[in-house]
């Protein structure tokens, strides 16, 4: 079946015990679009998420974010949420055959395959991000033209959240507040989840900015590109009604003017509220055929 475009299905099932908290909780069938890829054996775990193969292929857990020291500014190895997280990957993937997935981007700029992971196991698949971020051993995220599967992947990380599993548990990955602008500031460079009220939505012609306070020359400010507004018009439309609304964003924290994170995709800024359904993908489609409609791939809308 090489070249072809073909159904790929994911059983939820409880195979590892770190995971098994979360197990009984992620059940329900859920769906995203994703291109079937090469069955392989893991060989070799690098890091929290990423993977060598026996062809010598090195792969990117891609929607998995596993915790690094520098999150802490502790120590390298020295970080217990890092390590914990290594461990529990390697329990479950070494020496272990896994199907590969992809959806839009395929290789970072490093040249490693940005991947969904399937793990083959006497006959079932688990979802191997979705394992790790309902356990706890990850945060969801997304790259530009990564954003696959982003509704699965939150409530796989929502879950856990609920249950304070894993770095949930931990002070570091607290979310923080819109309001102070010195303690973002001093977490440039990290990946953060960030709350708070917008103050006022501004558009510009090459982008939207949602801002949180009066003063965005030095506050903590949302910058949306038109292009991501381009490709999604619902979530373009649904911005202006946001003003004087509590929403958390996620992403790096960059520093233009004030604090900034730069939004490539609308499951990027959440609802405090209304956290995500605890779905669990248990089947994958095949993306349509070239020119054919796409099928949807559900989101986090507001």
């Amino acid at each position: 079946m090489t070249g072809q475009r073909r159904r790929v299905t994911s059983g939820v099932v409880g195979l590892l015990a770190p995971f098994a908290a979360a197990a009984e909780t992620v059940n329900a069938p859920s769906q995203c679009t994703l291109d079937p890829g090469p069955i392989r054996t893991v060989t070799r775990v690098v890091d929290g998420e990423t993977l060598v193969l026996d062809d010598g292929k090195v792969v990117r857990l891609i929607g998995a974010l596993s915790p690094r020291a520098r999150d802490a500014d502790a120590a390298a190895g020295a970080w217990p949420p890092e390590t914990e997280t290594i461990r529990a990957l390697s329990d479950f993937v070494l020496a272990k055959r896994v199907k590969l997935a992809f959806s839009g981007r395929k290789v970072d700029r490093y040249g490693r395959s940005l991947a969904q992971v399937f793990v083959l196991d006497h006959g079932r698949e688990e979802w191997l991000q979705g394992r790790l971020l309902a356990g706890g051993f990850a945060r969801a995220y997304g790259l530009p033209e990564s954003f696959a599967c982003a509704h699965e992947l939150m409530a796989h990380e929502a879950e856990a959240r609920r249950q304070r599993l894993g770095l949930w548990s931990n002070g570091i990955y607290r979310t923080r507040p819109a309001d102070h602008p010195g303690e973002l500031m001093r977490e440039r460079g990290k990946y953060e989840r960030v709350m708070g009220t917008i103050v006022s939505v501004g558009r510009t012609k090459g982008a939207t900015y949602l801002n949180f306070s009066s003063d965005w020359r030095t506050d903590f400010t949302a910058r949306i590109d038109k292009k991501v507004l381009a490709a999604n018009p619902e979530f373009d439309k649904s911005l202006d009604g946001l003003a004087n609304k509590t929403v958390i964003v996620r992403g790096w924290i960059e520093r233009r003017n004030g604090p900034l994170i730069d939004i490539a995709d609308p499951s990027q800024v959440e609802a405090p509220d209304e956290a995500p359904p605890t779905e669990a993908p248990k089947e994958v489609r095949p993306a349509p055929p070239e020119g054919a409609e796409p099928s949807a791939v559900n989101l986090k809308s507001l």
